[in-house]
């Protein structure tokens, strides 16, 4: 039997950082790698292609850093009361 993949649906998901990060909130994860027994994203900024950066997949599980899909100030304020 096949092992199971770690964070299957990384690729294509979308994030949105509770802080500006370089400048930008909003991203989606491009590339995967496994390395040393952990998965790492590349992390690409939805309004500037050439913001990117890699990132435990573990670390987006954080709910007061990363939030799954594109959410609007409005959306994040509502969430974290």
């Amino acid at each position: 039997m096949a092992k199971k993949q770690k964070f299957p649906h990384l690729i294509g998901s979308k994030w949105t950082a509770q802080e500006k990060t370089f400048g930008w909130r909003h991203f989606q994860v491009v590339t995967r790698k496994n390395e040393q027994g952990m998965v790492f994203a590349e992390m690409v900024a939805a309004c500037d292609p050439d913001v990117r950066f890699w990132i435990n997949a573990k670390g987006l599980k954080n709910r007061h850093a990363w939030q799954a899909g594109w959410q609007s100030l409005q959306e994040q304020q509502s969430s974290q009361r």
